[in-house]
């Protein structure tokens, strides 16, 4: 119960400090939302896009699941698609002009990519985790691109593929007719960021396929 009190200690502290005072912003923010931004991000406890960005409530519209990725679109009626339908919600709802995509150094979502085997076999030692083994088979052609390119450049394996995953996640996206419609007209533009807990640098994916520093920017 101490961390649950924690939490609720905390909400406190929010109220005084952040509610109180923006009672404005909260009774529109009641009504409606108007973010202009998505952010694509992992559910890792260390990486908040709130805190990263230093947004104010209602700045930003959030999706976050494990390894920060995106499916291909895959239009089926009797399936489930958490992330499709925040993205369909927030592209046709809600009109969002910028769709970020948030990876970071040290994702336990790529590193269960990497580690997964590839025979029967090793794949039974998986079945634990299921759920997290068939949802990271997204960026598995990420993972090939790293382990290609590391071995040319002696670049991390683990840094490389989760690079390359936000890669893979901009493409799927690509893949969503109303979102390829509105790249096609100039309606929303796509992003990738990389952050790096080690030194808490942003890194943005440039127009050549490189990451370069954001603060640089």
């Amino acid at each position: 119960m101490a961390e649950v009190k924690a939490l609720l200690e905390g909400f406190k502290r929010f109220h005084a400090k952040h509610f109180c005072g923006e009672e404005r912003l909260y009774e529109h923010l009641a009504v409606k939302q108007e973010p202009r931004t998505l952010i694509i991000s992992c559910s890792d406890a260390r990486v908040d896009p709130s805190i990263l960005t230093d947004a104010r409530p209602g700045d930003i519209f959030v999706v976050r699941n494990v390894a920060n990725l995106v499916p291909p679109y895959q239009p089926v009626a009797d399936s489930y698609h958490g992330t499709s339908a925040a993205l369909e919600f927030a592209v046709k709802n809600l009109q969002v002009r910028h769709i970020v995509v948030l990876g970071h150094s040290g994702c336990a979502g790529i590193r269960a990519l990497l580690d997964r085997g590839d025979t029967c076999e090793e794949c039974e030692e998986e079945k634990e985790f299921s759920f997290i083994s068939s949802w990271v088979d997204i960026a598995k052609e990420a993972k090939a691109r790293a382990l290609h390119t590391c071995g040319h450049s002696g670049e991390d394996p683990h840094t490389a593929c989760e690079k390359e995953g936000i890669i893979t996640s901009l493409e799927n996206l690509k893949t969503f007719p109303w979102i390829r419609e509105r790249i096609d007209n100039g309606t929303i533009k796509l992003h990738g960021w990389y952050f790096s807990l080690d030194d808490g640098t942003l890194q943005f994916l440039s127009d050549d396929g490189t990451y370069r520093d954001a603060a640089l920017k």
